[in-house]
């Protein structure tokens, strides 16, 4: 290797370290509040270790909220929408990648359109769509529109396309298996990494929803986490602590689900390379 080739590799290193660090600062700086006193935060200069290290907080966040309940319905709301997300992206990707048919590529050009639309355009028509099927204040309601998402479908279909042999389809059928047999015994258990980031990626933004709960719930029984860590809001103050520690709380099974399922996620990007 060449001095200019070592240069750029360590320069790269450096950069990459660098940008690392950025992003992992505000992360501490959230772990550190949670265990300080609000008289603590309120000092100037402030200081980055707690001087008392408050465990309380935690202990205070389900004492002034029934965090309990919030964690179980983000649970089910994130759960709900991860299966069927993987489900109906995962066929839909299939039918699109191995299948021909007339209009496929405008009808898929079309799930692509709308997957750069923001939600909250269109939020509205579906609360008073939700609201005229008397689906508004309920679980069905919380969890209708995380049921399908667009880049799920392209992601899928991505994947599908560079990891199933077309050969291995033609084979299947040859020998007579269904279309059913050929997709759950076939093409899904060539899928392990793929559907692993996905469901990364859609438990995410369910377990992340704030503006579409907020609209589409009423009473306290539904809240999920994200509205339950307003509970510590009042009138004039805001308990900066027990929100960090509230929303510490919150990105523990992200974290976990995430350091879990690493290793396929980094493998089927490094597969694809969500390449057409």
């Amino acid at each position: 290797m060449t001095n200019d080739r070592r240069s750029v590799r360590i320069t790269r290193y450096i950069l990459l370290t660098l940008g690392a660090v950025i992003m992992v600062i505000p992360f501490i700086w959230m772990f550190l509040t949670a265990f300080k006193t609000t008289a603590e935060l309120n000092q100037w200069p402030p200081t980055i270790l707690p001087q008392t290290w408050r465990f309380e907080n935690f202990a205070d966040v389900f004492r002034t909220a029934p965090f309990t309940k919030y964690f179980l319905n983000s649970c089910i709301m994130a759960t709900i929408s991860t299966i069927a997300i993987l489900y109906t992206s995962t066929m839909a990707g299939y039918i699109f990648a191995k299948y021909r048919f007339f209009g496929k590529t405008a009808i898929f050009g079309v799930i692509l359109a709308t997957a750069i639309v923001p939600f909250e355009v269109y939020m509205i028509p579906v609360f008073m769509q939700l609201r005229e099927l008397e689906l508004a204040d309920t679980m069905g309601g919380l969890v209708a529109p995380y049921l399908v998402m667009s880049f799920g479908i392209f992601f899928m279909r991505q994947n599908i396309s560079a990891l199933v042999p077309d050969e291995l389809i033609e084979a299947a059928r040859a020998d007579g298996a269904s279309e059913f047999r050929i997709f759950f015994q076939i093409v899904l258990p060539m899928l392990g990494s793929s559907l692993a980031a996905l469901g990364i990626f859609a438990f995410l933004e369910a377990w992340n929803a704030y503006v579409w709960p907020l609209i589409v719930v009423n009473s306290g029984a539904l809240f999920t986490m994200e509205l339950g860590l307003s509970q510590f809001q009042s009138a004039f103050t805001l308990n900066i602590p027990l929100v960090t520690a509230g929303s510490l709380i919150s990105i523990l099974p992200i974290l976990i689900v995430y350091i879990i399922l690493r290793r396929q996620i980094l493998d089927s990007f490094a597969t694809t390379g969500l390449k057409g």
